[in-house]
This record gives C-alpha cells, sequence and structure tokens, in this order.
C-alpha cells in the first residue's frame, strides 16, 4: 500500500511540469472567448494611447 502511494506521488511529480503550460493555454482560450462574447453584445476596446486628429490640431 505504501509503495503504490509513493509511485502515484512520484508520477504527480514527474507529470506536474508538463501541465503547468496546459493551464497558460486555458486560461489565454477563456480570455479570447470572454473577448469574443464580449464584442458580440457590443463591447469595444479601445486604445490608450491615441493620436490627435488633424482637425483637434487645427482648431487649437
Amino acid at each position: 500500500m505504501r509503495n503504490k502511494h509513493l509511485f502515484n506521488l512520484l508520477v504527480l511529480c514527474a507529470v506536474l511540469p508538463f501541465l503547468t503550460g496546459c493551464w497558460m493555454i486555458a486560461a489565454a482560450g477563456a480570455g479570447a472567448y470572454g473577448g469574443y462574447k464580449m464584442k458580440e453584445k457590443g463591447y469595444t476596446l479601445q486604445n490608450p494611447i491615441t493620436k490627435k486628429k488633424n482637425s483637434e490640431k487645427e482648431s487649437d
């Protein structure tokens, strides 16, 4: 019983480093899906760094 428990623990420790990349891919996919659904509902994103338009420069 103790050997089986130790073996399972070793297998888990060996496999765990390979699963970290999967979590990042899953989180990125969930974020992309959330952004897609928000875009469907009409939400938009705006770049915080924007250039002034020529008409605004002329009116100053």
